[in-house]
């Protein structure tokens, strides 16, 4: 189920789990009518269904990166987060105060008074105590699976290279990444200049912005917004590659950020106000440790590798694929297969033109 092209691209990483499997159909439903999800669950070339049809029939598991609308379909769920975590990095304000917001809450997990999703896929068991805290209900559902975008990632590390070539960046050049999450906040809402005075410093740039600022803008506009000398990554994928193929990344606070931190790239953050960011989170670690760069007169120089971001995201680093396809089989009712599945390297980047 897809809701918007973050959770998509998180689902997608799912499939090569199950979908050779000639015991299984995999099919697609879109959830909600954001911009450019529709063309992208098609651009996987699965078989859509429409909501209104999914929501009649009963299903043998549902896949979902996001809680939106699990209520309404009907057979076992299996949920995990579409971004580095489920324990978000903001805080929020509530009725004049502060909240850590994250996705373990009852209000997210709770419907008419049931636990929704039969299996709750979490990456760290920090996440496990702070779901015990905050909606024990819904404990035994709790699976403790590690991070399937991560493990990609670091397999994708010896391809480094391979990722600088298909961006056209030569070996003697510096490829700066730049990462965007997509708040007025964010690296893309409060500092689009950076892109620019990164250029004319003589670095080479990509950007890599969250899929909702193309969403609520538009390709045309992101791209008219941009100087054309920037390598802008498309929404659906290319981001890990750039990230990889990254000498230096720039970033918020958002997961994109995070997970490069966790490749070992050299990091810089943009500023962010105040009291943003929820004490212990993935970007607080992030920010406590990674320069804040000047946006007017960015020194890629200071950026320095993070260290223990990986190991605070998931607790069992190249292991999500084997303990979330045994949950899938479980819920299924179906015998595993014996047949391992192989940590896949990401594809090649793209730009758009």
């Amino acid at each position: 189920m897809v809701p918007h092209v973050v959770a998509g691209t998180r689902l997608a990483d799912l499939l090569p789990l199950l979908e050779a499997d000639h015991r299984v159909q995999v099919l697609f439903t879109v959830h909600g009518a954001t911009h450019g999800t529709e063309e992208f669950v098609r651009g996987l070339g699965g078989h859509v269904v429409p909501w209104q049809q999914a929501v009649r029939h009963r299903f043998d598991l549902v896949l979902a990166a996001s809680h939106r609308g699990l209520d309404e379909l009907h057979g076992p769920v299996l949920a995990l987060p579409h971004g580095a975590g489920a324990l978000k990095s903001r805080s929020r304000p509530r009725r004049g105060g502060t909240f850590p917001a994250h996705g373990l809450s009852r209000e997210r997990l709770i419907r008419d008074g049931r636990v929704v999703a039969a299996a709750i896929v979490l990456a760290h068991h920090d996440e496990h105590r702070v779901l015990a805290e905050s909606c024990p209900e819904a404990v035994p559902a709790a699976v403790v699976a590690g991070d399937v975008c991560l493990d990609r990632l670091l397999a994708s590390t010896p391809y480094r290279d391979h990722y600088r070539r298909a961006l056209g960046v030569a070996p003697v050049e510096r490829l700066v990444t730049v990462s965007s999450t997509w708040t007025r906040h964010s690296t893309f809402g409060a500092h689009i200049g950076l892109y620019g005075a990164l250029l004319e410093r003589g670095e080479r740039v990509a950007a890599v912005l969250h899929p909702n600022v193309w969403s609520v803008h538009g390709a045309r506009q992101v791209r008219a917004w941009l100087p054309r000398e920037v390598l802008v990554v498309p929404p659906d994928e290319g981001w890990r590659a750039a990230a990889v193929a990254a000498d230096a990344v720039i970033g918020d606070f958002g997961s994109t950020t995070q997970y490069a931190a966790a490749v070992g790239r050299p990091m810089l953050v943009v500023p962010i106000p105040d009291d943003m960011l929820r004490p212990g989170s993935l970007a607080d670690l992030v920010y406590r440790t990674a320069p804040v760069v000047d946006p007017e007169c960015p020194r890629v120089e200071d950026a320095v590798v993070v260290p223990g971001v990986a190991e605070a995201i998931s607790s069992y680093p190249g292991g999500a694929g084997v303990a979330t396809r045994r949950t899938m089989y479980r819920l299924l009712g179906l015998p595993e297969p014996t047949h391992a599945v192989p940590v896949s390297p990401v594809a090649v980047p793209r730009v758009v033109g």
